[in-house]
């Protein structure tokens, strides 16, 4: 890094100003991490980003890769101490167990203090729930003639996203996947189509709607028995669009 640092009673002052007024600290420098709890372990000397939110979240990391090399959940007790080598930065939880991460910085380059406005509402675009609403509006997408009867129908261990019936009136459940469809997914339907069978007591399909599927899962797929439909959308701001789906059907709102 560097040679220009700041203090260290400087840097103290900005983490127990976010601490006291609710706010952001971020701190960079050059440090040592130990973490006392589930394990022990030191964090040999380089250079870090520590990161201190509002909620006693603390985040130690390095300058590559996404997550934390150490970190605190929401609810530690941060705490700082100048010493005559080091600024140390303190997070401590007591519960579900003791857990200490110190943060022994034996320089700072930058701290900073912020205030940081969220409405904390998360929009989803592309979820399988929109999916599965924009899929209802012309089922036609996945088979012509397949009417829709119910969205989210519950069975006994989840939910079947829709449930239709084909052309030549045999029952139909579709499960959504935005992602890659795997083993869990084709179990999933199987379950649920096995399940249906049962309490209708008739013969029902089963159709697995994904942009793609495993070798191993379309296996599976194809000796229970069950279908696959490759759903191609594109997310954009503010919703999903399924390719190629157009007309608008008018949905039986029971079952």
């Amino acid at each position: 890094m560097g040679e220009q640092t700041i203090s260290f009673s400087e840097a103290k002052r900005v983490v127990e100003q976010a601490i006291d007024e609710g706010k952001l600290a971020l701190l960079v420098g050059n440090c040592v991490v130990r973490y006392d709890g589930r394990a022990a372990s030191k964090l040999s000397e380089g250079d870090r980003l520590l990161v201190i939110k509002p909620d006693g979240t603390f985040l130690v990391h390095q300058s590559t890769k996404m997550a934390a090399i150490n970190y605190q959940g929401p609810g530690a007790r941060v705490s700082t101490q100048v010493g005559d080598e080091a600024l140390v930065v303190k997070a401590e939880r007591s519960k579900p167990l003791k857990e200490t991460i110190e943060v022994f910085f034996k320089s700072v380059q930058f701290a900073g203090v912020f205030k940081m406005k969220d409405d904390s509402k998360l929009k989803l675009f592309g979820s399988e729930r929109e999916l599965a609403n924009l899929l209802m509006q012309d089922l036609g997408l996945i088979e012509p003639g397949l009417m829709p009867l119910k969205q989210e129908s519950d069975v006994r261990k989840g939910s079947i996203d829709i449930l239709a019936r084909d052309a030549l009136g045999k029952l139909v459940a579709i499960e959504l996947k935005r992602r890659n469809a795997g083993l869990d997914a084709v179990t999933q339907l199987h379950r649920y189509v096995r399940e249906l069978a049962e309490r209708k007591d008739e013969r029902v399909r089963g159709i697995l709607c994904a942009p793609s599927i495993t070798a191993n899962a379309y296996t599976m797929l194809e000796k229970s028995g069950l279908e696959f439909f490759k759903l191609d959308y594109e997310i954009g701001n503010p919703s999903a669009k399924i390719k190629g789906l157009q007309k608008k059907q008018k949905t039986i709102s029971q079952f």
